[in-house]
């Protein structure tokens, strides 16, 4: 799909995808048998009010917003890539790339953020100011423009424009 937007066009791809849900079960995924990576795996299983039922693998390589322990009974929000390949069962299950349990006062978002620090999907664009923290995900400071790559951005209120502007409190790089 493709819309008009005054700098360009741009396709409208939605990089990646979110399920929010409250956690109903987190139990061990075991690859194999005797694999040596048992206990290192998860199966998370959550519901959601608009998806129903969603099982993400909470792999070694899925990033924790502000590293939170997530408990049954939790409500967070799960990324994944919406262009991989997906197994065909129910309920759907996705690899976990980013997790984050849902607060007060803080949202989050995951995308493929321009050189012009618009989303992928076009909803979001970041207004980025000198009290913006930006990091690694191993939390080491990141010293050049964020822009054209994959990011975690944690903020507060944003404009009711489109996109929805916000000033993020701290941008997580994903490199």
């Amino acid at each position: 799909m493709y819309f008009y937007c005054p700098y360009k066009w741009r396709i409208d791809t939605q990089k990646f995808a979110a399920v929010t849900g409250i956690v109903t079960k987190i139990e061990d995924f075991n690859q194999s048998p005797d694999d040596a990576s048992t206990g290192c795996y998860k199966l998370m299983s959550i519901e959601s009010s608009d998806k129903g039922p969603v099982n993400f693998v909470i792999s070694p390589e899925t990033y924790f917003v502000d590293y939170e322990v997530i408990n049954e009974g939790d409500t967070v929000t799960g990324f994944y890539d919406a262009n991989a390949p997906a197994i065909l069962i129910y309920p759907p299950q996705y690899p976990a790339i980013v997790v984050a349990k849902d607060t007060e006062y803080q949202n989050v978002a995951f995308d493929y953020f321009d050189n012009q620090l618009v989303s992928s999907s076009g909803s979001l664009k970041l207004n980025l100011a000198p009290s913006t923290e930006i990091i690694l995900k191993n939390n080491q400071p990141f010293n050049r423009y964020p822009g054209n790559r994959n990011l975690i951005v944690i903020y507060g209120p944003s404009t009711k424009s489109i996109p929805a502007q916000t000033t993020p409190y701290k941008v997580i790089v994903m490199c």
